[in-house]
């Protein structure tokens, strides 16, 4: 049988998305974003930003370049999303209308910044399945994925039931918003290293969403770092978000920061080669329990090193026949 079926006998397995979500505002970068995707292959998202990638007054003409970029054939993986303005702002059923309605099949993903709780999601979920509707892809087939921005006091609290919505599939942390929510009781430095993994308030606020989205299997995605230019800060937040947080995913608002952000969330190979010996030998025990350099393997952990694999593979990385050929495995086996 497929490792898949054997370990997870039905149950939901967890969503694996690319590891870093690079966001591009304006039609240069849109397009650099693109080019460089093509390049690299789909080992990142991009997401089209409306929020503030829109000039104050154009909000109409970027949703429609937002929408014309999805339909362009430089759009070949299918792995670009939008982040939409708020759905409180006067230009979010816009924003909706324009993209979703024109783009819906081509659309990855739409971000939804700054709700206040899980009753904001549900009315922008609605707004967003309705126009997705009419344009030919109805919830009831394939709804449009929802990421939502977690940086309220209200969106934080209700994290848990946020990530408990089926169309939700992301939770991503928006620091600098959320630290500005708190009117100077959480310092500056709390917004970037090594602050923003110290303050308690931030600290709480991160774990809490992971913890949401892994009860969920949701994906939970890290701040941006705003250090554009350092590659070696990119690496270190990545590595500490991926590490010590439980993150599995990160914005980038740089093209250099993309291949830090994607080496440090990828398994190395050290870890494929031991997540592929114990497959191997659990696959000739017919997945029952082995022991392996004295130490016991089960399910459990064949679920944890199966899911190494995956990791592996969505990141690009070159696997070792005998990993590739576990991972490869069809479905219908």
């Amino acid at each position: 049988m497929h490792p898949s079926k054997v370990l997870f006998q039905g149950q939901r397995q967890p969503l694996l998305l690319p590891a870093c979500d690079h966001y591009a505002g304006s039609e240069k970068l849109m397009r650099k974003s693109m080019a460089l995707q093509q390049e690299l292959g789909p080992v990142f998202d991009i997401t089209f930003d409306c929020e503030d990638g829109a000039s104050a007054g154009r909000e109409r003409e970027h949703a429609e370049l937002v929408a014309s970029l999805l339909n362009d054939e430089g759009n070949r993986f299918g792995r670009i999303g939008a982040r939409l303005h708020d759905a409180g702002s006067p230009h979010f059923a816009q924003d909706v209308e324009t993209i979703v309605g024109a783009a819906a099949q081509k659309l990855a993903y739409v971000v939804l910044p700054k709700p206040n709780g899980v009753a904001d999601v549900l009315r922008a979920q609605q707004i967003v399945n309705a126009a997705a509707e009419k344009a030919g892809r109805p919830a009831s087939a394939k709804p449009v994925p929802l990421h939502v921005l977690i940086e309220t006091h209200g969106a934080l609290h209700e994290a848990w039931q946020i990530a408990a919505l089926p169309q939700v599939e992301c939770l991503s942390f928006g620091i600098m918003d959320f630290v500005s929510s708190h009117y100077g009781a959480i310092p500056a430095a709390a917004m970037r290293t090594p602050g923003q993994f110290t303050h308690p308030l931030v600290v709480r606020a991160k774990l809490e969403m992971v913890a949401a989205c892994h009860a969920y299997d949701k994906v939970p995605s890290h701040n941006v770092t705003t250090d554009i230019k350092d590659s070696a800060v990119v690496a270190n937040d990545a590595t500490r978000a991926a590490g010590e947080f439980g993150f599995t995913r990160m914005w980038s608002i740089h093209p250099d920061q993309i291949k830090p952000i994607v080496k440090a969330f990828t398994p190395r190979l050290s870890e494929v080669n031991e997540a592929t010996n114990i497959l191997l030998e659990a696959m000739a025990a017919d997945w029952g329990p082995i022991a392996q350099h004295g130490r016991l393997h089960d399910r459990a952990s064949y679920r944890y090193y199966w899911t190494v694999l995956q990791r592996a593979k969505l990141a690009g990385l070159a696997l070792p026949d005998a990993a590739a050929a576990i991972v490869n495995q069809p479905e219908s086996i």
